[in-house]
């Protein structure tokens, strides 16, 4: 079965991993990534992309395929609608599964993450909940596991 995880860049690399790792722990381990490339943070993606990957192999899966959109301006509205539709509707085509991160990323980014999930009905609308401050910017092994939460909007609504 095909799955799918959709999700953003962030200059906290873990903002990215640390979501997908908790996905992971729950048995959500994607065979695609796709991820939207922020104007000004090209330097972070080939650190997003090896975490990414590895991550899934330390959890029992094979090297994910990878596509990236990069946008030339971050108020391209209608590619990052894209971003999160295609990939959506696509795996929804194979009877796979997709799950859309709306963790990392710029507010309005989350926002259109949060409503193309919920639009185009991504099976998993996930957001990582970290409860407390002083674990921001850690690793997801280095973080307790009572002050992380992952949400999936999916079964909150």
């Amino acid at each position: 079965m095909n799955r799918a995880w959709v999700t953003s860049m962030s200059p906290n690399v873990e903002a990215v991993a640390n979501p997908l790792a908790a996905a992971c722990e729950t048995g959500y381990i994607p065979d695609e990534i796709y991820i939207l490339e922020n104007p000004g943070l090209s330097d972070y993606l080939d650190r997003v992309i090896s975490m990414l990957e590895c991550l899934v192999i330390e959890y029992g899966g094979e090297r994910p395929k990878t596509a990236v959109t990069s946008l030339d301006s971050e108020t391209e509205f209608e590619q990052i609608v894209e971003h999160y539709r295609a990939p959506v509707l696509a795996t929804r085509d194979v009877d796979g599964t997709v799950a859309v991160d709306v963790t990392p990323g710029r507010k309005f980014m989350s926002a259109i993450a949060f409503q193309a999930g919920i639009k185009y009905d991504a099976e998993h609308v996930f957001y990582l909940y970290l409860s407390e401050g002083q674990f921001y910017g850690r690793i997801f092994p280095d973080v307790p596991n009572p002050s992380l939460n992952l949400i999936d909007f999916q079964e909150v609504f």
